[in-house]
Parts: C-alpha cells; sequence; structure tokens
C-alpha cells in the first residue's frame, strides 16, 4: 500500500509539473506585475477554452499531490 501510494504522488506530481508548463505565461514583465495583475485578479481577462481546461487541471492536481503527500507522510511515520 505505501508503495503504491509512492508511485501515485509521483505520477502526481509529474502530471501537475507537465500541466503548469503548458500554461502560458500571464505576465508582461514589471508593468505586467503593477498594472496587468489587477486587471486579471478582478476578472477582466477571463480564461476560455483550453486555459481554463489547464487551470481546472492544474487546481486538481495541486490538491490530489496535497492530499497524497499528507496520506504518504501519515504511513511512513507509523
Amino acid at each position: 500500500m505505501d508503495i503504491a501510494l509512492k508511485i501515485l504522488l509521483v505520477i502526481f506530481s509529474v502530471g501537475l509539473i507537465a500541466v503548469v508548463l503548458l500554461q502560458k505565461g500571464k505576465s508582461a514583465g514589471l508593468s505586467g506585475a503593477i498594472t496587468g495583475g489587477a486587471e486579471h485578479l478582478f476578472g477582466k481577462q477571463k480564461a476560455r477554452g483550453l486555459d481554463l481546461f489547464l487551470q481546472r487541471l492544474t487546481v486538481a492536481l495541486a490538491a490530489g499531490f496535497f492530499i497524497l503527500a499528507l496520506i504518504v507522510s501519515y504511513f511512513v511515520n507509523q
């Protein structure tokens, strides 16, 4: 069971890395950090299509990764 959870954790981590690298960058240097970040935060730019799918997949993989990391650390310390 311990080995299966560790293998699943590695799969989630590689998947999370791949999904984050597939997303396009949203910053435009220093000016984008000052002005563009506020516009993105307040919903002027909404993700559509593939960007929306990648964002939702990133959230799901990140949540799964954190939950699996907690479960694996619990089983290792027993």
